[in-house]
């Protein structure tokens, strides 16, 4: 299954129509690996359009860059953080609102340099750390392609960003302390294979953005994607390095393909944001760098010993403690038992386990506690078109319940880790959290 990108209103019919067709068809409907393979029957600008294609789908670009019921790359797209609202630009080729005017030399020091093309510092809520490392070859392509689109305008509202943040030479010193401009450099002791995952993880996927602990200036901690809150969603992006959370260094590599182009797994199911980057993005990884991508991410925590099981294990079962537990457990009989079963273990493939589940026992407790209020459903993709979802409880349950219905499959089955408070789901009602 393939989601459309334009509307047929989009459209300009000129000259680049043709071009442009060609280049929808076939990114959309012809296998990426087929796509950089470069057939001979198309010219090499043509090539690179697909190319382009590809890489702007893989980096998710559209994904920011279009707002909620809005034109595709037009921007507009408002992230709330606790530095202020940034609105995301127009990236269309419109010469008045977007980057019509914008040359190859300046799409590559946005992208390597965090400069927009009359030299101002860009915030790095556009995430130029992650995308300095893309190289020169790549980021002329998504501009070709970017390029290619029809031209919309669309002039979207400045950034709201909060005092002091909104002096901007103060980027001037954060980028003294945090940001180094270099293209991925391999590793030679690594194979080409573990390389590529590396390039497509650190640069252009940019997993780095959300899967990091960052500090009071919004600065990443390290690189090593240990987890953290992701800014304004509320949502808690797991370490892809721990196995205490979503590291994958005991899985297969075809699990860790599964689970990138599909979002389900017997083991898991991706869900908030990360379910939305599967549908918008990861879906349609060629077949070889999905297997690149799985070779580096497992190599992550591979080697790490230890036990999956998180949180505390309690010495003593007090009468109150038992009393808490059963009332956590009367209301999962009452409104999760019927799909997530009496033992917890769920049905693999549509209804996950909870049994063990890490991302039910993680700290924070944000995405279990989340999962719960919202509901939601796994992304849908071409080898998973109709997937079975969970619906929201925010209405049906108080806060106390669902603080009693957490702490309950928190610890039950052998799972282990602390209880929830009332406290605690109400901070989760709100986004920016």
């Amino acid at each position: 299954m393939s989601y459309p990108i334009f509307s047929v209103n989009c459209f300009k019919f000129n000259t680049s129509f043709w071009k442009y067709m060609a280049v929808l068809v076939f990114a959309s409907l012809t296998p990426a690996v087929d796509v950089l393979a470069g057939d001979s029957k198309h010219s090499s600008e043509t090539q690179q359009l697909m190319r382009g294609a590809y890489l702007t789908r893989v980096g998710n670009c559209m994904g920011c860059h279009t707002a909620k019921g809005g034109q595709p790359f037009a921007g507009g797209l408002r992230l709330s953080t606790s530095f202020g609202i940034f609105v995301t630009p127009n990236i269309t080729p419109d010469k008045g609102t977007g980057i019509g005017l914008w040359s190859k030399a300046d799409f590559w020091q946005a992208l390597h340099e965090g400069k927009s093309r009359d030299g101002r510092l860009l915030y790095p809520a556009f995430p130029y750390t992650e995308y300095t490392k893309v190289t020169r070859q790549d980021a002329d392509a998504i501009f070709a392609y970017l390029q290619s689109l029809p031209p919309i305008s669309q002039s979207n509202p400045p950034s709201d960003i909060f005092f002091p943040y909104n002096f901007r030479p103060l980027l001037a010193i954060w980028r003294a302390l945090y940001f180094k401009a270099g293209v991925f450099q391999p590793e030679q002791s690594q194979s080409d294979t573990w390389n590529r995952g590396a390039y497509l993880v650190q640069g252009l996927g940019h997993c780095n953005a959300c899967h990091t602990t960052r500090n009071v200036l919004g600065a990443s901690k390290d690189d090593a994607l240990t987890g953290g809150q992701i800014m304004g969603m509320g949502w808690y992006a797991p370490s892809l390095s721990s196995r205490m959370e979503a590291g994958s260094g005991d899985w297969t590599t075809e699990e860790i393909v599964t689970l990138l182009k599909t979002g389900v797994t017997e083991r898991a199911v991706t869900s908030g944001p990360m379910a939305t980057v599967v549908r918008q993005s990861l879906q349609y990884l060629s077949q070889e760098d999905a297997d690149a991508m799985a070779v580096y991410l497992k190599s992550l925590s591979e080697n790490e010993s230890g036990t999956v099981a998180s949180g505390v294990t309690f010495s003593v079962m007090t009468g109150s403690l038992l009393k808490h537990l059963n009332q956590g457990r009367q209301l999962y009989d009452k409104h999760c038992k019927a799909c997530h079963g009496a033992d917890g273990k769920g049905v693999p493939g549509i209804y996950p386990a909870l049994a063990g589940n890490r991302s039910v026992m993680m700290n924070p407790p944000s995405n279990a506690i989340r999962s719960v209020l919202n509901g939601g459903y796994p992304p849908t993709t071409a080898e998973n078109p109709r997937p079975y979802g969970m619906p929201p409880f925010q209405q049906i349950l108080r806060n106390e319940e669902v603080a009693l219905v957490v702490s309950y499959i928190r610890n039950t089955w052998g799972n282990r880790s602390r209880l929830i408070t009332a406290i605690d789901v109400d901070r989760n009602k709100d986004s920016r959290y």
